[in-house]
């Protein structure tokens, strides 16, 4: 009886290897995605050796020390003295979101590579990425069905009910389906970069969930995401990274919770990247050409301000000279003869009618705090202000629209929902009150109308219905709808004292800046990780890090800016950083690596006088950059920073060329050089 059931038991078993071995070869023959996930049951434990693309754990590194919730790795793999912040799970609300917390399989195509500029399959390289980024938490970049043009995005029908993503940046909100990744949404996203004429052809990213869904694989969110210029991150915490298969077509990750950034080759396409990529010179071009030709919608009825403002055009153009004026330091100017007579007509003849309609907490009710700072202090200076402020709206030469990007929102946005729809509605209605009730919009279908919106979200929800307004955006971005000539780039300025804006204004003597060159933050976007692999803890001169550990009014931060001669502004996830007027601030020369960003004033200032202007795929060259750069021009630079200074700050009580008059005299001078009169016979 024994010898009969062992050998009934041994025909089962072979019988079962059989059948096995058969559904593995079949997957591998027919090239399934999820012939890797079957491989790496039997491949568990293993170490990688020299030639394998297979790399497998079951569990923590044994180097690996989980503490609180926290991995820590040993110093060959962790992000050094910051590991803690960077792995910790717990974050603070609205930063570092997470979508899911699964493993996924990231399907790549060959021609995907080629087009896209990854490493081929560097084994290392990515899983060195894995090691050193640690537990990173980051959003995924992707948008509302209603802004396709801002991220080239097309949505597809999905699994919550035909939601869409939203866009985050630093400071965002929520954390959309981290509790239940079963009802997390599919969209499909294609590079706008080099195929913006032809979004059919971009090549795509495909991620599976091989965890819930491993049974159930049609039932899986699908992610398809591009990079956003030269590269694409897709993001998790990340515990215990597991590559059970990395190949041309493959990456398959095991295990919850992980995180891989995929670097581009450093040449790779430069001629097409280059190409996309618009010089400070070329905005230049582009903002004088526009001046020359671009006008506003015609008024459907004269008024006597279309004359005034033709006029201050006139004055302008013709201005005098000026020599030796002791507050413009005439080097860091376009022009300081135009810019100067443009101040004193703007001192002297603009008229703002500030619009009173519309309820608190989205319109009137400016917060003075943080990185979206800038359109709190400007409405709270603005609704004010006697200088510039009439009651009588047919003497104005503006119309102010005083509702904050920030609060809109903070109240609106319904965390989980992934649209923007009903923002851009009460924006909608709010225009449709103040055109019913008040016959200057339609005079002008808003022409004349200007906003101020530093959030992320500020020029996407309002190119629809305020397309024509003036918009004085923080994320202006050449290749997202910034217009030369209409709008304006506004300063986006991180405020740690509302009462004291300007504390601890200054930093260290020249001589006395130690380190070459800083940066410290979080990875947001693309280009930060490519700066921290190339640079972090490569260099001891580039004080190049992740996100610092905390301290008491961020002195640490604070320190390296006021002590460094370089600091470098890297883009976030837009073109925006607070670090550009921070490094001002400080006294340190900016360093600015963010392709399409416009400056802010480049109406008036000539930015490469006195900052560093480097394109994103220079960033592996970036300390023969600056050390190429002679002491003695770098001085020259780092005493504009202190003559450009003024210019940046925010006061209480405004002065003469500051920061809220420099934003007013922005909106005001495009208004100047786009104003057109009604046509003969209107009344």
């Amino acid at each position: 009886m024994g010898q009969k059931f062992v050998s009934i038991f041994t025909k089962s078993l072979l019988w079962l290897i059989s059948i096995t071995m058969a559904v593995i070869l079949a997957f591998q023959y027919l090239e399934l995605p999820y012939s890797n996930v079957l491989l790496s049951l039997f491949s568990a434990c293993k170490n990688p050796t020299s030639g394998s693309s297979t790399f497998n754990s079951t569990g923590p590194s044994p180097d690996a020390e989980i503490s609180n919730n926290m991995t820590m790795f040993n110093q060959q793999n962790s992000v050094g003295e910051h590991a803690p912040e960077v792995v910790s799970k717990t974050t603070m609300p609205r930063e570092n979101d997470t979508y899911l917390r699964t493993g996924f399989v990231l399907e790549l195509g060959t021609e995907t590579n080629k087009s896209l500029g990854f490493y081929e399959c560097n084994n290392s390289s990515i899983v060195e990425s894995v090691k050193r980024l640690g537990n990173v938490s980051a959003t995924q970049q992707v948008g509302d069905s209603g802004y396709n043009n801002t991220r080239g995005l097309i949505p597809l029908t999905n699994c919550s009910g035909g939601e869409n993503f939203t866009s985050k940046s630093e400071d965002r909100s929520g954390r959309p389906y981290a509790n239940s990744p079963g009802n997390a949404p599919t969209y499909i996203a294609r590079s706008i970069r080099p195929y913006a004429n032809s979004p059919e052809k971009a090549p795509t990213y495909i991620a599976r969930s091989i965890g819930p869904y491993a049974n159930s694989p049609e039932k899986a969110p699908t992610y398809i995401t591009p990079p956003s210029s030269s590269m694409t991150k897709v993001s998790r915490n990340i515990t215990n990274a597991v590559l059970t298969q990395l190949d041309n077509k493959t990456i398959s990750m095991k295990e919850e919770n992980f995180s891989i950034i995929i670097v581009p080759k450093e040449n790779h396409d430069s001629n097409i990247l280059a190409s996309e990529v618009t010089s400070i010179s070329e905005m230049n071009k582009l903002l004088l050409q526009s001046h020359a030709s671009y006008r506003s919608v015609r008024p459907k009825w004269s008024s006597a301000v279309d004359q005034e403002l033709l006029q201050a055009r006139s004055e302008i153009e013709n201005a005098p000279i000026v020599k030796n004026d002791p507050n413009l330091y005439a080097h860091i100017y376009q022009n300081v003869s135009m810019f100067k007579r443009s101040y004193e007509l703007m001192e002297k003849t603009l008229k703002v009618y500030v619009y009173r309609e519309g309820a608190k907490p989205i319109l009137h009710s400016p917060f003075l705090t943080g990185i979206y700072a800038s359109e709190g202090w400007f409405m709270k200076l603005m609704e004010a202000n006697k200088r510039f402020v009439t009651n009588d709206p047919k003497k104005a030469h503006l119309f102010y629209l005083p509702f904050s990007s920030r609060k809109l929102e903070e109240a609106l946005y319904v965390e989980g929902s992934h649209s923007h729809k009903n923002l851009i509605q009460y924006l909608h209605d709010y225009v449709d009150t103040i055109s019913a009730k008040h016959p200057f919009w339609n005079r002008t279908g808003g022409a004349d109308h200007f906003l101020v919106g530093c959030h992320d979200w500020a020029p996407s929800e309002t190119k629809l219905h305020m397309d024509k307004c003036i918009r004085a955006l923080c994320n202006a971005d050449v290749k997202e709808g910034f217009v030369f000539g209409k709008d304006a780039s506004l300063p986006e300025t991180y405020v740690r004292n509302a009462l004291n804006p300007t504390r601890e204004l200054g930093g260290n003597s020249a001589s006395k800046r130690t380190n070459l060159a800083f940066f410290a933050g979080s990875m947001h976007g693309y280009v930060r990780p490519i700066l921290l692999h190339h640079w972090e803890n490569k260099d001891p001169d580039m004080k190049i890090f992740g996100k610092l550990p905390k301290s008491k009014g961020n002195r640490n931060y604070i320190h390296y800016m006021k002590s460094s001669k370089y600091c470098i502004c890297a883009k976030g996830y837009e073109v925006n950083s607070p670090r550009v007027v921070e490094a001002i601030f400080y006294e340190c020369v900016p360093v600015i690596i963010s392709d399409n960003f416009v400056p802010p004033f480049l109406e008036v200032l000539n930015w490469e006088s006195f900052a560093v202007i480097i394109m994103e795929k220079d960033i592996p060259k970036l300390k023969s950059i600056l050390i190429s750069i002679p002491e003695k021009r770098y001085l020259r630079l780092q005493m504009r920073i202190k003559k450009v200074q003024h210019h940046f700050l925010w006061h209480n009580n405004p002065v003469k060329y500051d920061i809220f008059h420099m934003i007013l005299h922005s909106i005001w001078y495009n208004r100047v050089f786009s104003a057109i009169t009604a046509t003969n016979g209107d009344k």
